[in-house]
């Protein structure tokens, strides 16, 4: 009996030893977002960028990524960190007049307002659920938004190098677990502003290219130096995408109407108004139908596709230029170089914006069909295991693109 005693003993003492060294289920991955700003869907995969063809071969390549409208730099990058149609959000463009709050205008002062933002950034859905959140410039990260702030931010500065901005990241990745972030975040904006000055294909964008991809090389050799090859998901993608506009490319309102019948609050790939009081139908009247390389709709009218049209910030009348062409005012300076833009239409080939992701829950070698950008923060979500809030986007698209896709 005391042998059979001593044995249950054993076995017992040996059960719970197994069960204390059997391997507790994973923790959830730590999440790198990078976006590039203006990077075209057709770059990845083509040669240009060695470092993030790497991330694509390796990993998941999305044809493409689809844009929200309209197609500039701060409504698309809010979108991304909250699911939200910029309709919704309220960063409906990259300058906004709203009657209460004033004037926003992105990179200045009242963008660190946070009143001007609605719904709840990945960075503070992490943080309310107790994780720990860091920026390197994403547009709205420098607000206080839903009551939170990341944990480390940075305001922006457009003279800081790309590996500067790198290290900071492999940085806070080096912080003690309990300090370190689970989301960190990594805004590249010099394809775009290379771009816009000397068009898409200039030697400048190139040159923009090589800068940008030598950081994601020096950011995934940091990774791999740190072991975390198998710990970090790294997605790299981009807000929209680019097109070239020649100069003589240009449309003009008040040829089709005195200047003085509308009160224009931007001019360019889409133009926005309001008419004077009691000149509503002379403008309407003038503007809102098919033109020659464009188009004016009411804002309740605006394509379906879009959206868009319900917010209070926007004015009453939108103007959509054709790809590669510009609406503008005569009292405006014109331009006489060729210049690249984006703000065209979503559907426009050349405004398709770059996916690529690899890391521990992603496949490798995936090809995904096109989807969109409101899609991207239920994926975050999905990733930090957390639960998101209310949103526009799907994980479905994304499901075949993961491990676990239960």
């Amino acid at each position: 009996m005391a042998f059979l005693l001593r044995g249950a003993l054993l076995a017992l003492l040996l059960l719970v030893q197994g069960c204390a060294t059997t391997r507790a289920p994973d923790a959830a991955p730590t999440v790198v977002l990078v976006s590039i700003d203006g990077l075209p869907a057709a770059v990845p995969g083509s040669g240009r960028m060695p470092a993030l063809d790497g991330i694509a071969r390796e990993g998941v390549q999305a044809a493409w990524l689809q844009p929200s409208y309209p197609t500039l730099t701060f409504p698309n990058h809010y979108t991304l960190a909250t699911g939200l149609r910029p309709d919704r959000h309220g960063i409906v463009n990259n300058n906004i007049n709203d009657p209460v709050l004033g004037r926003y205008v992105s990179k200045q002062a009242s963008a660190r307002d946070g009143r001007w933002y609605g719904g709840e950034p990945i960075w503070a859905t992490l943080q309310r659920q107790g994780g720990i959140a860091a920026t390197m410039f994403w547009p709205g990260s420098e607000a206080e938004i839903a009551g939170q702030r990341p944990r480390y931010w940075t305001p922006f500065d457009g003279s800081l190098p790309v590996d500067a901005r790198v290290d900071q990241l492999l940085a806070w990745l080096d912080l003690p677990p309990a300090q370190r972030p689970r989301l960190l975040t990594l805004y590249m904006e010099q394809y775009d502003v290379a771009s816009h000055a000397s068009g898409m294909h200039s030697l400048q964008a190139v040159q923009a290219l090589s800068t940008i991809d030598a950081g994601l090389a020096r950011l995934r050799d940091g990774l791999h130096a740190r072991g975390l090859d198998d710990r970090v998901d790294l997605i790299v993608l981009s807000d929209h995408g680019m097109a070239d506009v020649p100069a003589a490319n240009l449309v003009f309102l008040d040829d089709l109407l005195p200047a003085d019948a509308m009160q224009v609050e931007s001019v360019g790939q889409m133009a926005w108004l309001t008419a004077k009081p009691g000149r509503e139908a002379e403008v309407e009247r003038a503007l809102v139908r098919r033109h020659d390389h464009f188009e004016c709709w009411r804002k309740a009218d605006a394509p379906p596709a879009w959206h868009f049209g319900r917010n209070p910030r926007i004015p009453p009348i939108i103007c959509q230029a054709d790809d590669g062409w510009r609406v503008w005012l005569h009292r405006y300076p014109v331009s006489t170089v060729l210049k690249g833009e984006h703000g065209f239409a979503p559907e426009d080939v050349g405004m398709r914006a770059a996916f690529t992701a690899v890391g521990p829950s992603f496949r490798n070698g995936v090809r995904l069909p096109a989807f969109d950008n409101v899609d991207v923060y239920a994926l975050l979500a999905r990733l930090l295991r957390i639960t998101p809030a209310a949103n526009d986007g799907d994980i479905a698209p994304l499901l075949p693109a993961l491990k676990d896709s239960r």
